[in-house]
């Protein structure tokens, strides 16, 4: 029997409400408002996934792919092969930088940045 269960996955950031906007949009999940406000803000997703974002005075950006100031976790978000680029566009658009490409193919998934810094990838599937 599990000693407990995961519930909500939470980023630091300077402005929950800019970078919840970011991540909404790539996933396209909703901000829940009646558990939001201007501290933390929370994105409802499918089957009861929960992201969130809290304010974080004095918040460093990880510096991947050094330690110097390193990441604690990222996010892997999976993307149908086929749309892998156009994937790409939208979240560059959206704000994103790309850190790493899949090196011509070679690799099933490329290196981002969030607009404050997090690394996450799309993850070709």
């Amino acid at each position: 029997m599990a000693i407990a269960t995961l519930g909500v996955t939470v980023l630091d950031c300077p402005e929950p409400r800019a970078l919840a906007a970011f991540y909404a949009a790539v996933l396209d999940w909703r901000v829940a408002e009646d558990r939001s406000d201007d501290e933390w803000v929370e994105l409802e997703g499918p089957h009861g996934r929960t992201l969130a974002f809290q304010r974080s005075e004095g918040y460093r950006a990880p510096s991947w792919p050094s330690t110097e100031n390193p990441q604690q976790f990222h996010l892997d978000l999976d993307v149908p092969r086929q749309r892998l680029d156009e994937a790409e566009a939208e979240v560059l658009r959206l704000g994103a930088t790309l850190l790493e490409g899949d090196h011509g193919g070679s690799r099933d998934w490329r290196v981002y940045a969030d607009p404050v810094g997090h690394p996450f990838c799309l993850c070709a599937q």
